[in-house]
């Protein structure tokens, strides 16, 4: 099993060698602008691209909560569209995380990872926008990414 580290830093910029996953959440309804998306699209048109071109396609492919999209953006890094949250907007549902469907993201996350021979860098995925608790969050990523090996830097954003 490898630890979760949790340093200070931007997470569009992973602090490490070898190939790397920039992991991050998107909702939904094919919204984009945003938190972290917008520090993602400052540095990489391709994967606010791809998400929006995998959004308008949906009834022809495997969009929807749950559902993971990598989109390369360099020789060794790739950009992990995961749609983890319904809607946009904190609710009576409740916040728009739902665990269920990050653990279903983490668990395909996990997959690409393992054959890219690749460590993920994310910031506290969940916990901005979509409303989640970081309490709950870390479980589902030592769950499904350390404990298969894969080396997981999360970023504090200074």
């Amino acid at each position: 099993m490898k630890p979760l580290r949790i340093i200070a830093g931007d997470a569009t910029s992973p602090q490490a060698k070898g190939p790397k996953i920039i992991a991050h959440v998107c909702n939904d309804l094919g919204g984009w602008g945003k938190g972290f998306v917008l520090a993602v699209s400052k540095r990489w048109p391709e994967p606010e691209a791809a998400y929006r071109a995998w959004h308008r396609g949906r009834s022809g492919n495997d969009f929807g909560l749950g559902a993971v999209q990598v989109v390369r953006v360099k020789p060794d890094v790739w950009v992990a569209n995961m749609v983890g949250q319904r809607g946009m907007r904190i609710g009576s549902g409740g916040p728009p995380i739902r665990y269920d469907a990050l653990e279903r993201c983490l668990a395909a996350l996990a997959g690409h990872a393992v054959e890219l021979g690749a460590g993920v860098h994310m910031p506290r995925i969940g916990c901005g926008l979509a409303g989640g608790s970081w309490s709950r969050v870390e479980p589902l990523i030592t769950g499904a990414l350390c404990e298969r090996g894969v080396a997981v830097t999360v970023y504090d954003h200074g």
